[in-house]
């Protein structure tokens, strides 16, 4: 199988290089910056697991000649529109797409473009960044991407796509319950984002407060609410992991939205907050907090489009 990485920035570029060095066939779509960066240096990841370089096959928007088996598509949820236009001449008749995008807005996204029959679930858990050097520096340990059919089925694609990520050096898993999976993961993003850029603080700053814990189950459940009304409801396992994640005293927990924030970037406020919003006003339901926390963020937008 020959998979096409849609970006080889922190998250794509450290799935692709796992799967290059594990001698998967694979090329990265970039822009032509990072595409003329890694041409000189390589794709290099900082890794606790251990460091390691890897040469990468590259191919930028406009030069795609052939179809791909499987579009990884790793991009931020607002640079998804350009990233389709990107990769759209690479999907072919039985090519599967495999976002790892937040919130649920993208799926609908792309099963509009290229049909529901083309794109599969994926959630990754990584922690990953890109240091000065454009190095991809790996956090901690975990490394985790699942993936399966929106509808549970299991089929032979999937397997194909399972055998194919499989002992590449990360945790790969396949998932009879992605769909639940995209909205658990959504619910907890959404929580955190909300609360640290509401707070202005890390977890443990929100948690040590007077009435910290009861605002962050407040915005956790009006989260829940929306998944619920969606047939979506996570289990008790998963609530109680998440309020234990989103309540930790003294941890120094933040959101990816909330370090943007700080840093005067694009946030993905639309996409996980936003999208969070209008589905609870298509369901009848009130949630206040996420409102406030979308208005705010959307007036950080505005200025910062502004400016």
């Amino acid at each position: 199988m020959k998979i096409l990485i849609v970006g080889a920035g922190s998250t794509g570029g450290y799935f692709g290089a796992r799967l290059v060095q594990a001698g998967r066939d694979v090329t990265f779509l970039v822009r032509p910056a990072r595409a003329a960066a890694l041409r000189e240096t390589g794709l290099q990841v900082v890794s606790p697991l251990g460091d390691f370089q890897v040469e990468p096959r590259l191919v930028q928007a406009g030069a795609i000649e052939r179809h791909y088996d499987i579009v990884l598509v790793t991009v931020k949820a607002f640079a998804l529109p350009a990233a389709i236009e990107d990769f759209a001449p690479a999907v072919g008749p039985d090519t599967l797409i495999l976002p790892v995008l937040n919130g649920m807005k993208h799926i609908d996204d792309l099963q509009a473009r290229f049909g529901p029959q083309r794109v599969v679930g994926g959630v990754c858990r990584v922690s990953t960044t890109l240091d000065a050097q454009g190095r991809i520096v790996h956090l901690s340990p975990l490394h985790e991407l699942v993936y399966g059919e929106l509808d549970g089925r299991h089929t032979a694609r999937i397997e194909a796509l399972h055998a194919f990520m499989s002992d590449a050096g990360f945790d790969a898993q396949l998932s009879q319950r992605i769909a639940q999976g995209l909205w658990d993961k959504w619910i907890l993003l959404a929580t955190l984002g909300g609360i640290c850029t509401l707070a202005r603080g890390n977890v443990g700053e929100i948690a040590a407060t007077d009435g910290g814990a009861a605002f962050v189950r407040a915005f956790f459940d009006e989260a829940v609410a929306v998944a619920t009304a969606a047939g979506h409801a996570p289990s008790p396992k998963s609530v109680d992991l998440a309020l234990g994640h989103l309540t930790a005293p003294g941890s120094t927990l933040t959101s990816s939205m909330y370090r943007d924030l700080v840093a005067g970037e694009r946030v993905e406020s639309d996409q996980i907050l936003g999208d969070l919003r209008a589905r609870a006003r298509r369901a009848n339901l009130a949630t206040p907090l996420v409102d406030v926390a979308f208005i705010q963020l959307n007036a950080y937008q505005r200025r910062r489009a502004a400016q």
